[in-house]
């Protein structure tokens, strides 16, 4: 992962065809969203534009964004730059709101995970952006690490047979501990930032089950091939003095049987330093054998009638445009194909889905059953 904030030079090449904006900062993530954007030789960031000038500063000076394209008036920056491509990044419960502000100006989109707070929003963007005949791209990042990609791979090759469970553990530290290009903040930054973050409120989406569970159900239903499940339980631990919860278990019936994602805010440390333990990522049954694949390890472990004993294989070389998001829609949008995998509407709202009745399930306290 990078670790560093100086910025790569310009890549020598001819005038960038794909105008790129970033809409609202609030995720971190967009830091990253905008060097992926930066980097791409077809992109220009034409625009950035958050409320808060103080947001900008890192990408300002990371990427040497001119003042003349730096808003704090989002409208002012999608009338004046008129880009292709905007890469949102607001609180979880505003993504609809954002997407109706945004679709206007005819943009394709590319907005930052989670899909949305609630299914009725999810299902509200997919119209807003259906509406306009743009893309509509969610972003996992968990989806362009080596481990779970070569994961995929496997299973769509058949090497352990049909996907019975998907076991999934991820978190972090918490997401005050970071910022984006996962630089490392001190205790001090934390306890300062933390009541003041949209992470830490109810009301904007916030909550280590809302942050994490939609990359395991996503991906899980990436993994199984579609299946929605039969009933969900889940139950939440929140600390005292907090709204939100830093701790989630749901366990999700299948007509295969059971599969568990667990959510954790607090682990002893960030799966891309060092692997906490229990380590974070995926671990797959089949029908003929099961693999291990976890965060951002160089290899993945697999179990078949050949090797009951176990076996690491090294994990896939990621090449464009499967590299990051940015590469990937580009590439859709350049050859005219449909999004596939976890940043396809279709497969997040899957994964919104079940959320939703994790959330439901953990406040009612008992099993939701979803419909057919």
């Amino acid at each position: 992962m990078p670790n560093q904030l100086t910025p790569m030079p310009s890549p020598d090449s001819k005038r960038p065809r794909w105008r790129i904006a970033g809409i609202n900062f609030a995720h971190m993530h967009m830091g990253d969203n905008l060097r992926m954007a930066w980097e791409h030789p077809d992109c220009e960031i034409v625009g950035i534009a958050d409320e808060s000038a103080e947001r900008m500063q890192d990408a300002i000076r990371n990427f040497a964004i001119p003042s003349e394209r730096v808003f704090t008036d989002y409208r002012a920056c999608l009338e004046k730059t008129k880009p292709d491509l905007v890469l949102l990044c607001p609180p979880t419960a505003e993504h609809g709101l954002w997407t109706k502000k945004v679709a206007k100006y005819g943009v394709h989109l590319l907005m930052e995970k989670p899909f949305a707070a609630s299914l009725a929003e999810a299902d509200s963007i997919i119209a807003t952006m259906e509406s306009t005949g743009k893309l509509l791209a969610i972003n996992w990042p968990l989806a362009w690490v080596a481990s779970h990609r070569t994961a995929k791979r496997l299973i769509d090759e058949h090497t352990i047979g049909d996907v019975l469970e998907v076991h999934y553990y991820d978190g972090n530290r918490g997401p005050c501990w970071h910022t984006s290009d996962k630089i490392e903040v001190t205790a001090e930054e934390v306890n300062a930032n933390k009541p003041h973050s949209w992470f830490y409120q109810k009301n904007q989406g916030g909550g280590s089950l809302l942050d994490y569970l939609g990359y395991g159900v996503t991906l899980g239903t990436w993994f199984i091939n579609g299946q929605v499940p039969i009933e969900v339980t889940t139950t939440v631990n929140s600390p005292p003095g907090l709204e939100v919860d830093e701790h989630s278990v749901t366990v999700a019936r299948y007509e295969t049987g059971l599969s568990k994602f667990e959510t954790r805010w607090g682990t002893y440390t960030d799966p891309w330093t060092h692997q906490p333990q229990p380590q974070c990522g995926f671990v797959i049954v089949g029908t003929a054998g099961t693999i291990s694949s976890y965060d951002y390890q160089p290899t993945v472990r697999i179990q078949t009638a050949e090797s009951p004993e176990g076996r690491d294989l090294p994990c896939d070389e990621l090449l464009p445009p499967h590299q990051n998001p940015v590469q990937y829609l580009i590439d859709c949008l350049e050859k005219g194909r449909s999004l596939e995998g976890p940043l396809s509407p279709a497969i997040s709202r899957i994964g919104q889905q079940i959320t939703e009745a994790a959330v439901q399930s953990a406040r009612e306290k008992q099993t939701v059953t979803l419909p057919k």
